[in-house]
């Protein structure tokens, strides 16, 4: 799951934009000040950030250069109602990856930073896979024998984790802090029943899922020790 960090002051656009990612899967945090964006930067590790220049405690272009003074490496798109070519150039040689004038429209915002976290995988493994079971974590299709399965966006966030600790025991409490953000009491018939279904989803024409129940703990997918 791709974490995003929005840095903007108008609160409803921050919403809007927050929302609409959080459809997509995404795992977003959002911030209303430079301060506050360069506090997250820190804690919450983001694969990607959406900054605005015009903010209350400073100008972004100064934040900017300040995470990457602290290490930040992953992509950054401006967005600003300065559009003026200087402005643009500006942004871009301050480390700025991308700089989308406003207003826009969420669908080139999403393709823009799917753009960049797909220029940005090389050093990650863009898809995983098991048996015949393909999923990209770019596109956030999944395939299996080259046919597409269509997967809800929490079935394809349960199926990614599951992936990246393949052949690892996976505890329902590490589910439900990962995936869900909740304490494991409130969701585990919640998390049983998504499993299920995805296992329901994967397991057809014969097929067996190498997915393992661990009674009393979790699941494991892939090889499971004797």
């Amino acid at each position: 799951m791709a974490r995003l960090l929005i840095v903007e002051d108008q609160l409803v656009l921050l919403d809007a934009i927050r929302r609409g990612f959080e459809a997509e899967g995404f795992e977003v945090a959002g911030a209303a000040t430079g301060r506050a964006g360069l506090d997250l930067c820190s804690s919450f590790h983001p694969d990607a950030i959406i900054l605005d220049l015009m903010l209350p405690d400073g100008d972004g272009l100064q934040l900017l250069k300040n995470m990457r003074q602290h290490g930040f490496e992953k992509p950054v798109l401006i967005t600003s109602a300065r559009d003026s070519v200087d402005q643009r150039v500006t942004g871009l040689n301050m480390g700025a990856d991308d700089y989308l004038v406003k207003p826009f429209v969420f669908s080139e915002l999403l393709a823009r930073i799917r753009a960049l976290l797909r220029r940005n995988s090389s050093s990650a493994e863009p898809t995983l896979s098991i048996d015949d079971i393909v999923l990209d974590l770019v596109t956030r299709k999944v395939t299996q024998g080259g046919e597409p399965v269509e997967l809800t966006a929490r079935q394809f966030e349960v199926l990614a984790y599951l992936l990246q600790h393949k052949n690892e025991v996976v505890s329902r409490e590490m589910l439900a802090r990962d995936i869900w953000r909740a304490e494991t009491a409130t969701w585990t018939n919640l998390i049983e029943v998504q499993v299920n279904r995805l296992r329901n989803k994967l397991e057809t024409k014969g097929r067996k899922l190498r997915l393992h129940t661990i009674r009393g703990v979790g699941y494991l997918l892939g090889d499971r020790n004797p």
